[in-house]
């Protein structure tokens, strides 16, 4: 069966900056055919859930208070580019607008929930190692 990574709250784990879910029934429904790999790059880049929410600003990666976590989110990307290599998954569906791992839209960096173009840390690594990726809204 094909091996696609997905965003881990899509399928109803509770790691989200808010540590809530975004479970997506369109999502579940794929397990009938594929085998989904869930992650989260940023836990995988070391941080807590909860969290205070982070944007995209001058591409660095700031929390709410101004704290920069680039580092976390670059690693984070880098550990989700070791699972898609160690499964051989050459897609991934992610969790859309997010810093992490929104495509095509992300957040404009002021918290003011306004939408710009552009791609998470994750995606923009995924997208450059030629990884398919798409968001649960493409679906």
């Amino acid at each position: 069966m094909e091996k696609i990574l997905v965003s881990a709250c899509l399928l109803g784990v509770s790691c989200r900056y808010d540590q809530k879910s975004k479970e997506d029934p369109r999502v579940l429904k794929l397990l009938d055919h594929y085998d989904l790999i869930p992650f989260c790059p940023e836990i995988l880049g070391g941080l807590p859930t909860p969290r205070p929410p982070s944007e995209i600003n001058k591409g660095r990666v700031i929390n709410i208070y101004g704290k920069d976590l680039t580092k976390e989110y670059e690693k984070g990307a880098e550990e989700g580019l070791r699972l898609a290599r160690l499964y051989g998954a050459k897609k991934a569906i992610l969790k859309a607008r997010s810093p992490s791992c929104g495509r095509g839209q992300i957040y404009d960096g002021n918290f003011c929930k306004r939408l710009v173009k552009g791609d998470g840390i994750t995606a923009r690594l995924f997208l450059k190692e030629n990884i398919e990726v798409i968001s649960e809204e493409e679906l």
